[in-house]
């Protein structure tokens, strides 16, 4: 993977700083305690209150009706879709504010239901882990309106059956909407970073991830309003890119992939 051509010394500059990761971030994650995954990992904190909208790009996360009752969580009932949080999200904003010219929020995210009428303050939104979302017909309708208001949302975290769950709510918010495989000509892997290589970044064992999108109308040369790494989990990357968890050369293309989809979600 290379960034964009023409970039010149700011190109040899960012590639600098992405390698560096690790380093970079370490400043702000030393006393998380180990966890059976190998790195270290917060105290899940319960979300109380989000900062108020002030113009800034932020890392907005969702958190959404469960597909079953009861608690689920790796760490004190954690849930779904606070996978990786928050670090994951402040991490990401952090690598986003060294390299562009953006300047978001990086003291931490906001978290929104998809039926909170604020979600549409914000043109990005994340979901991890959708294969335990279930949609009820308030959020369903509010990420309908959000989408096709000009919105994008990313999903990540998920695997296997997963996929059925998640292809099964998006019928719900949009019943005529088709998944596409995504190839690496789109323009999200070009927005910023060059990712030519859709397999290089493997997160589960043997299964090789694949990219589907949602276009605006079911047109591919019009909008992507929605993304999905399926069988891919970036999060986790951004998360532990900080501690040894995995390689750096795959935490960076972790962030290579979080960097072009905000300036991608920004810039259509």
């Amino acid at each position: 993977m290379r960034v964009r051509n023409g970039m010149g010394r700011r190109a040899r500059r960012i590639v600098i700083v992405v390698l560096g990761i690790a380093a970079a971030a370490a400043a702000f994650g030393q006393d998380r305690d180990r966890d059976y995954f190998g790195g270290r990992r917060e105290p899940y904190v319960e979300p109380t209150s989000n900062t108020p909208y002030d113009g800034r790009v932020n890392f907005v996360r969702i958190r959404y009706q469960m597909s079953f009752s009861g608690g689920f969580g790796r760490r004190g009932g954690e849930p779904p879709w606070a996978h990786d949080y928050p670090t994951a999200d402040t991490h990401l904003m952090k690598i986003l504010n060294e390299l562009t010219f953006l300047r978001p929020r990086v003291e931490g995210s906001n978290v929104f239901s998809l039926a909170d009428p604020e979600l549409h303050d914000y043109p990005i939104a994340y979901m991890s882990e959708p294969g335990f979302w279930m949609a009820d017909e308030a959020e369903a309708k509010g990420l309908r309106e959000y989408l096709l208001k000009g919105g994008f949302i990313i999903f990540d975290d998920f695997r296997d059956w997963d996929w059925d769950n998640l292809v099964e709510q998006m019928r719900r918010v949009l019943p005529a909407a088709q998944w596409v495989e995504l190839d690496s000509s789109h323009p999200i892997f070009h927005s910023f970073f060059e990712i030519d290589d859709l397999s290089y970044l493997i997160s589960y064992g043997s299964r090789m991830p694949t990219y589907w999108g949602i276009f605006e109308e079911n047109d591919r040369n019009r909008r992507l309003i929605a993304l999905a790494n399926r069988d891919n989990d970036l999060g986790e990357y951004w998360e532990f890119s900080d501690t040894g968890y995995a390689p750096v050369d795959l935490s960076n293309e972790a962030y290579k992939f979080g960097v072009n989809y905000f300036v991608y979600g920004l810039t259509h």
